[in-house]
Order: C-alpha cells, then structure tokens, then sequence
C-alpha cells in the first residue's frame, strides 16, 4: 500500500521527467543553427548580399522545422514576404517535366529513349547523325553536345513559339561530341516536355497541373508565369545589382515559350508538399501519389557533370538524372537543382538517407546567398564542422562586382565627352558616318536586328525577336562601342564592328552570362536600304 501511495505521489514527478526527455531528444535532433540561429543568419545575410526577400523550408523526418518569409516582396511599398509568397522558381520546373515523362514511360505511354524524330519527323540537330540517335533522354540529360545556355539569347523572353524555338535548334552547333559531355540546354527540355502533349494530348502545363501539382495540393503554384503579377498580389518583385551595383528592380520574364525547362510560380508553403513527396518514396499525406520507381528514374545519373573534388563543399562527384543535379556530400547522396530566372534566383534540395528537405527562394538574382544558406543547413544535419558559408564568399563576390564596375565606369568616363549641348566638348566621331553603320544585320540562329541612328555618336538596337528589348551602341573612340540593353539584366559590354575598306561587315552582340555565355556575330545585310 506504501508503494502505491509513493508512486501514485511521484506519477507527476515522472510524467514532467519524461516529457523533458522527450523534449531534449527532440532538440538534440535539431541542429542549434536552425533552432538557434537561422533568423540572424539570414537577416544578416540578406543585407551582405542585398536580398530583398526571401522564403525558406526545412524538412526533417516528415516535420517542418522551418518555414518561413524573410524581408519584402519589394524594396519599396512592398509587403512582408511569407510562406505563400510566389516566386518564380526557374529551372526548379525542370524536375517536374522529368518526373511527368519518367512517369508517362512506366504507363507504358512512351519510352525515354524514343528518338525525338518518332513524335516529330522534321525535327533536326546540327548534323545529321545526332538528328537520328538523339532521345527523349539525351534531351534530359544535356547531353547533345552544345554549350551551357546555347540559343538562349535568342530563345529567352522571345516572342518565338514553342515550335519555332525546336526548328531553331539545327542552328546550335556542338562545341562537343554527342553524348559524351554535358552542357545545359533549355531548348533540349523544351524539346522533351513537347512529347507530352503527343502522347496524352494535353499540353505540358495541362498534363503537369492534373498530374502533379493538383495531387500533391500545390494550390497556390502555377505552371505557366506570363502575367502571373498581374493575377496575384502576393508575389516578389524581381531584382538584380548586376552592372551597377545597386538594386534595380527588372521586368518579370515571358517564358511560357520555354516553360517545360522554367516556367513554374510556387512557394515555399507548396514546394514543402513537394519535398515531402520526394522524401516518402512518392507519398503524400499517406496516399501514393506516383511509383517509387518513377522517382527512382528521375534520381539515376545519366551523365556525370564532375568528379573532382570541390575546393570549398565535402563533395567529389557530380551528376545529373532527368532534372536533378545529384552528388555526394560529407558521406550522403544528395540531390538539387537551381533555378535562374531574372531577379529571382532559388533551389530545392533533398537527402533522402536523412529524411532532409530544403527549398530557398529569392529576389536578387545577382548573389550567391541562396546558396551559401543551403550548404550551411546541408552541413548543419550532415555533421560537416562549422564554416560560415555566406562570409566565406562574400569577399570574392564583392571583388568581382568592384572590378566590373570599375571597367564599366572607364567606358562610360569615354563617352561623358560627348556633350551634345557643347560642341568643344565633344570627342572624336566615329571613323565611318553613322549612316553607314545602320540597317539590317543577321545571325542564323537569332534572325535580324536593325541599327538606327540616334545621334552622331551612338545608334539604337532593335531586337526583331524580342518585343520589349533595345539596344543602344555608344561610341568611345578607336573602333569601341559601349553596348547596353533598356533592361540591365542583359548587361553593359564593350564591342565592336568589322570594318573593311570603309564598308561595315558585322557586329558582335554580347549579353550578361545569366542569358548565355558567348556572343553573337551579326552580319550586315548589303541588300538592306540604309536607314537615316
């Protein structure tokens, strides 16, 4: 009878000991840097690094441990970002495209390694012999041989179809041999996710919508983004520092065109749906939504990206599946991707081993913060020892955006002699009339352009696929232009023209390496009618 009365005494005692175990297990499963100092490390961050807003999701063993909006959806008048703040999540979308092809070929629908020409018998590569071999896959993969953003500048934000876009892919000469190394297309994703409507007769944001986002109840993100500020208010504004070194706020990119490689609008509150459906073998909410074997397809590496190791992350080796990036990481496969879209820069990234999900989204394109946060939770749960990531970058990043600016201030301290107002002020005109510098210039790839004159000293470009984009060409003396772009997220060059026996012969046409890294030559049409 004692003993009864003593415990049913120490029952509460015990109950709080329990509990505070409990408690402590609980804590000892998160790292500090999340449950003690994540807010200070972005709040800090976001102004070394000039992020306007940001929204994180942390995923742990089926649990949220943080969800989250940080800053503002606009650096003036905006309002508080949060969980369901939209985003552009870029080539985010690109898993999604992946994921719906590996799932239409264990239906049976199709098989990844259809030739491209069996649903379009036109279609051509650069030469004939990658026209015949290539897949479905090699279209998923990077892996027709052409270089990193090859065509986007003609493709991104252009008034090009979807088709058109595909007809002008003959035009995208390889840099490399076929299959055998990797570099980053948009057209080829574009080109994969067109089979869909083939073989289901919807188009790929219908079949990606009812297959996808609306199993997973992704209720607030959209598959195509044309015009998504205009139907939603709570969405970011996009921003970049890019070529002045201070926030500029940019316009919202047009890319329905390209949408199977980019076009998705979400948020962290929805991508926390698609992470837990990634990290419980295709289930959501207890229901299995797809195969585990389609997630499994979409894992597999089908070219290898790297395999040195990295200078700055525990990681040795690099993949890539069907749109998603996969790699080692202190011991543990990881997978991500990143996703570029003008003023919004963002990533997704899974452990399954660890049950650990993250997705970052923000409004600067031009900072590597997103990045730095992902690794620094990355090795928060994966026992990496502590390195502040963000500092660890931020000086090498300020030096190159110091020394750019700098380079960009010495051609504009050339043209500042042209003073149109003051006759004795202004420098030496170019070597040719201006006249004879306009008209029609072409590229295969990209089309036309045409040259006008402005004044005597810098002519006016416009873009003839692009419906929003002008160019302007100052000159700085020798035989140096300054080009610039009505939208700076294209970027500030120095370039010239060819010229021979005073009769102009080309243009090189340069835009920021976001769009795509080499440059284009336009050469002048000697049919086109000089334009005064």
């Amino acid at each position: 009878m004692q003993l009864n009365n003593l415990l049913r005494l120490l029952r509460p005692l015990l109950l709080l000991i329990y509990c505070s175990l409990l408690s402590l297990a609980s804590s000892a499963q998160t790292p500090s840097f999340l449950s003690d100092s994540l807010d200070s490390y972005i709040e800090k961050g976001m102004k070394q690094w000039d992020v306007p807003g940001l929204a994180i999701v942390v995923v742990k063993d089926g649990k949220v441990i943080a969800r989250k909006g940080y800053g503002s959806t606009a650096i003036t008048e905006g309002t508080p970002v949060n969980e369901n703040t939209l985003f552009f999540i870029a080539s985010n979308s690109k898993l999604f495209t992946g994921t719906a092809l590996a799932h239409l070929e264990y239906k049976g629908k199709l098989s990844l390694n259809d030739k491209i020409t069996k649903y379009y018998p036109g279609y051509k590569l650069y030469d004939k012999t990658s026209t015949e071999l290539v897949t479905i896959k090699d279209m998923l993969t990077h892996r027709i041989g052409t270089k990193t953003f090859q065509g986007d500048f003609t493709f991104w934000n252009s008034t090009l179809s979807r088709e058109e876009i595909m007809k002008r892919m003959r035009y995208l000469k390889p840099s490399n041999p076929f299959r055998q190394d990797y570099g980053y297309c948009n057209s080829c994703f574009l080109t994969a996710g067109q089979i869909i409507p083939k073989v289901t007769g919807k188009q790929w944001e219908e079949y990606v919508t009812d297959s996808i986002l609306k199993p997973l109840d992704m209720k607030n993100s959209y598959a195509l983004s044309n015009g998504i500020e205009e139907r939603h208010k709570n969405i970011a504004l996009p921003y970049t520092t890019s070529y002045s070194g201070l926030l500029k706020e940019v316009p919202y990119d047009r890319w329905d065109n390209l949408a199977p490689a980019a076009s998705i609008v979400s948020n962290v509150n929805d991508l926390t749906h698609w992470l837990q459906f990634q990290l419980d073998s295709g289930r959501y909410n207890g229901k299995q939504i797809l195969p585990w074997a389609v997630l499994q397809k979409t894992r597999d590496v089908n070219i290898i990206t790297s395999s040195r190791k990295s200078s700055l992350y525990p990681v040795h080796f690099r993949g890539y599946g069907l749109g998603l990036f996969s790699a080692d990481y202190n011991g543990k496969q990881i997978f991500w991707h990143t996703g570029g879209a003008a003023g919004m820069v963002s990533n997704v990234c899974f452990v399954p081993e660890e049950k650990l999900g993250i997705a970052i989204l923000t409004n600067n394109d031009n900072q590597n913060f997103f990045e730095c946060l992902r690794y620094q939770v990355l090795d928060a749960y994966l026992n990496v020892p502590y390195v502040n990531r963000s500092e660890q970058q931020l000086s090498g990043f300020i030096a190159g955006e110091k020394a750019t600016l700098l380079e960009i201030e010495g051609w504009r301290e050339k043209t500042k002699s042209h003073s149109y107002n003051l006759p004795e002020k202004r420098g030496p005109k170019p070597p040719l009339l201006m006249e004879l510098y306009t008209g029609d210039y072409s590229n295969q790839l990209y089309g036309k352009i045409t040259l006008k004159k402005y004044n005597d000293y810098e002519l006016q470009i416009t873009f003839h696929s692009h419906e929003d984009l002008l160019g302007s060409l100052e000159y700085m003396g020798g035989n140096d232009w300054m080009l610039r772009y009505n939208n700076i997220e294209y970027g500030v060059f120095k370039t010239q023209f060819k010229v021979q026996n005073k009769k102009v012969i080309s243009v090189d046409i340069k835009a920021n390496d976001f769009v795509e890294y080499d440059s284009y030559l336009f050469m002048k049409d000697p049919a086109a009618k000089i334009i005064r």
